[in-house]
Order: C-alpha cells, then sequence, then structure tokens
C-alpha cells in the first residue's frame, strides 16, 4: 500500500509539472511529464490489483480488509484523475489560452500538490501515530477548501474572457474540473482514514 501510495504522489507530481510544462508552451518537456503520469497511473493500477488480492486472501477481519480496500481505491482515484486531466491538457491549445487562465490552472495544480502531500502523510502515519494522521487529514480538507476557491475564481475568470474561442474555452473548463476533482478524491481518501482511525 505504501508503494502504491508513493506511486500516486509521483503521478501528482508529474501531473503539476505536466500543466506547468504546457503553460510555458514546453511541448517536449509537458509531454515527457505526461508519459511518466502515465506509466505512474498504470503502476498504481498494477499495484492496487496485487493488494486486493492480498487482502482478499489474508487473515485480517472482513471489517478491516474492507476499510483498507476503500481506502485503496480513493487514493487509485487520485492517480486515475491525475491521467484524465492529462488527457484533457494534451488536446488544450494552450497557445490561444490567455495567460491569467493558464496561471489559473497551475495555482490549482500547485494546490493538489499540496493536498496530495497531506494525503500521504495522513495515510503513513495512520498505523503508528492517529493523532498526526487525523491532524493531516484536516490538513488536507484545508487544502481541498482552497483549491475549491481556485476553481471558482478560474471559472470567474473563464466567463469574463471574451477574446477565447468555444473550443479551448470548453477545454480549459473541463480541464479546471479535472484538477479541482483531483483534490475531491484526497480529502474521500483522508475521510477514509478517519473511519479507519475511528473503528481502531
Amino acid at each position: 500500500m505504501q508503494r502504491h501510495l508513493a506511486t500516486t504522489m509521483s503521478a501528482v507530481e508529474d501531473f503539476e509539472k505536466a500543466v506547468k510544462a504546457s503553460v510555458a508552451l514546453n511541448e517536449k518537456e509537458a509531454k515527457a511529464a505526461i508519459e511518466r503520469v502515465t506509466s505512474a497511473e498504470n503502476e498504481a493500477d498494477r499495484l492496487r490489483r496485487a493488494v486486493m488480492t492480498e487482502l482478499a486472501g489474508g487473515e485480517l477481519p472482513p471489517t478491516d480488509r474492507e476499510d483498507l480496500m476503500h481506502l485503496m481505491k480513493r487514493v487509485d482515484m487520485v492517480a486515475d484523475l491525475c491521467r484524465e486531466s492529462t488527457r484533457i491538457l494534451t488536446v488544450t491549445p494552450m497557445a490561444e489560452v490567455p495567460d491569467k487562465l493558464r496561471e489559473a490552472a497551475v495555482k490549482m495544480a500547485e494546490g493538489v500538490r499540496e493536498c496530495s502531500k497531506a494525503l500521504r502523510r495522513s495515510i503513513s502515519r495512520m498505523a503508528d501515530k492517529p493523532e498526526e494522521a487525523l491532524q493531516a487529514a484536516d490538513e488536507v480538507e484545508r487544502l481541498e477548501e482552497q483549491v475549491d476557491e481556485l476553481f471558482v475564481n478560474a471559472r470567474q475568470l473563464l466567463g469574463k474572457e471574451e477574446n477565447l474561442k468555444v473550443g479551448p474555452a470548453i477545454l480549459m473548463n473541463e480541464l479546471y474540473e479535472a484538477i479541482e476533482m483531483v483534490a475531491d478524491w484526497c480529502e474521500d481518501a483522508c475521510d477514509q482514514v478517519r473511519i479507519i482511525i475511528v473503528r481502531r
């Protein structure tokens, strides 16, 4: 599970790099970062299947197995949505997008990275330092709210933009939504951490 978590965090970090490279119109660097996200998401899927198989045949009580499976699924969604975000990023003509709209995507991606770092701390401390895990979960919630605010601001900027074609405008809106969903799933994963700690 720790390997799966580390792989997911790599996907988030490379997604942020992909956004920054795309915004800077550095196609080569963006493509390399997107390929790393794809590779990390595939590896996360492989690890998730391996852990699910172990949990299914293990000796843990059924409730513990179910709780851990739910946690794995939520963390895996973080990697999945990073991959989905890169699909949108790939087809978005950033050269046609005004700087302020591009910068809004960067700020959201940075917020998601911070959110995922707090998630990693929460899960890593869940077993031996539950109080610290809960504090980190609270931090994830605060950071997710900040990403929500950035999302609202980005859409307001998009709505006021008069010199952007319909196609790029739609794609930027979808990109903002996809990034915001990554933060949402970080928060969902931390809710599961809380459930596990309360049961213990």
